[in-house]
């Protein structure tokens, strides 16, 4: 029996998610948030959540899926592609509100907390039909050692960090946000 399984593996990065994602719900709550920490969330979005979480999900686990049965033009594995899209146009929109907000625009944050808030809402909603329907799902066709091969697989996904800190890097990032915002 293996230590921990792939779809466990993808529900503890969904718990730094949801955690940033409740710091998104905060800063949209103030009324003037450091343009550096909208910038920070982007970042963590296209890096940790888009760039790391979700290339193990679309270029790992949904490819493996589909080779047991699962579709990914209909049921759970199109749907979850489809919000990691919806997710990239929140993430464009925020930073597009930033780049109005740098140039004096000052309606851009409006764009911003917008795009914040369609983010935050999209997201809790999506972790939650992955961890309850889409990865037990997964979890009555794989094996074993279907785990330990998705591991694997998922051990070569580097995340890309500013400073080269690796998965810290991003955890001390949200931590950062969390004490500023809390």
């Amino acid at each position: 029996m293996i230590m921990i399984s792939a779809t466990k593996d993808l529900e503890n990065d969904h718990v730094h998610i949801l955690r940033l994602t409740d710091i998104m719900e905060k800063i949209t709550k103030t009324k003037s948030p450091d343009i550096a920490d909208l910038e920070t969330v982007v970042y963590l979005i296209r890096n940790y959540a888009d760039g790391f979480h979700h290339a193990k999900e679309e270029k790992i686990l949904f490819p493996f899926l589909s080779e047991k049965g699962f579709s990914q033009q209909q049921g759970p594995v199109a749907v979850m592609l489809s919000e990691h899209t919806q997710g990239r146009n929140f993430t464009q929109g925020m930073a597009d509100g930033i780049a109005r907000c740098k140039q004096g625009d000052t309606s851009g944050l409006e764009q911003v907390f917008l795009n914040m808030t369609g983010y935050v809402s999209l997201l809790r909603n999506h972790i939650t039909k992955e961890n309850n329907i889409l990865f037990r799902m997964a979890d009555k066709v794989l094996t074993d050692e279907n785990h330990a091969g998705l591991l694997k697989a998922y051990s070569d996904v580097i995340p890309l960090t500013r400073k080269g800190g690796g998965i810290t890097e991003y955890m001390n990032d949200i931590e950062r946000l969390d004490k500023k915002y809390n």
